[in-house]
């Protein structure tokens, strides 16, 4: 793809690191101005210098609806021409059994991963109509193909798979495309954090949690991380990122990934319920 100094401008939401990070650079490499959302200054400052100068970040926390209005006031007021592309990145991993996650920790998935999502893209549309921009929705093989004692994560996924289908009808007229990009494991620091937080979430579960899910629970962390040692590389899933940008026929779905893949072609080569043996004998349950 060669490099074009005026491809427009887009949006990423989480670009402090990992998919984010990969996706800013890689942009920016094709010729984008990026404005990278994070939600530290310190983020802010490790962006500062990435790749031709094209890059800024700008402060924007998905859950804060005065923090999304200032960052698309400063970003239409940089773009009079409006936003090529917008790409839903942000997103967070809350782990554990369903039945013992709690309630604040469930809106707390979905706050980010979804209705955080939703309210950017509401805020960016008017920006992106100007333009015939394009969104990119960053779901998951696990928004097709659920897990156990991934529940939250997954379900916040699967929300975000639903719009991207709604509103890759609803704005066809506007010449607007929508694309879900859908990783399976990728070597990003999200893992070393969800692997934190269902070690704290298991150490503030009752007793009775572990008493009858025991199995499962001390599965996650391994099977955690083994996904963070055999992920592919951020910048496999930017460039899936970058093709739903540009190509003139972009995909509506890109899975990413042997491992989704893989999992992909078994649930359509499998009955559900030999599928469900295979991954509860995976997890020893």
């Amino acid at each position: 793809m060669p490099d074009n100094p005026n491809r427009g401008a887009v949006l990423i939401t989480g670009a402090s690191t990992g998919i984010g990070r990969a996706c800013a650079e890689h942009l920016d490499s094709l010729g984008f101005t990026v404005f990278a959302g994070v939600r530290k200054q310190s983020d802010a400052d490790s962006l500062r210098g990435v790749g031709s100068g094209r890059t800024q970040a700008l402060m924007l926390d998905v859950t804060d609806s005065q923090s999304i209005a200032a960052a698309m006031g400063s970003v239409e007021q940089a773009t009079p021409a409006g936003l090529a592309g917008l790409v839903n990145n942000a997103g967070i991993a809350v782990a554990g059994p369903l039945e013992f996650v709690t309630l604040d920790d469930w809106r707390r998935q979905l706050e980010v991963n979804f209705i955080g999502q939703v309210a950017v893209t509401q805020a960016a549309l008017p920006a992106l109509r100007k333009a015939r921009g394009r969104i990119v929705n960053m779901t998951s093989i696990g928004g097709r193909l659920a897990s156990p004692f991934l529940g939250p994560y997954s379900a916040s996924k699967y929300a975000l798979e639903a719009i991207t289908d709604s509103l890759r009808l609803e704005l066809r007229p506007f010449g607007i495309e929508v694309a879900a990009v859908e990783p399976g494991a990728v070597a990003t620091p999200i893992w070393g954090k969800g692997r934190a937080e269902a070690e704290q979430a298991t150490a503030n579960m009752p007793a009775q949690a572990m008493q009858l899910y025991r199995a499962g629970i001390e599965a996650l962390p391994k099977i955690i991380a083994q996904a963070e040692r055999s992920g592919v590389a951020p910048l496999e899933v930017a460039r899936a990122v970058a093709h739903a940008l540009t190509a003139s026929r972009p995909k509506t779905r890109y899975v990413v990934g042997r491992d989704a893949k893989g999992r992909l072609f078994l649930t359509r080569l499998l009955p559900t319920r030999v599928m469900d043996r295979i991954v509860a004998r995976a997890m020893g349950i």
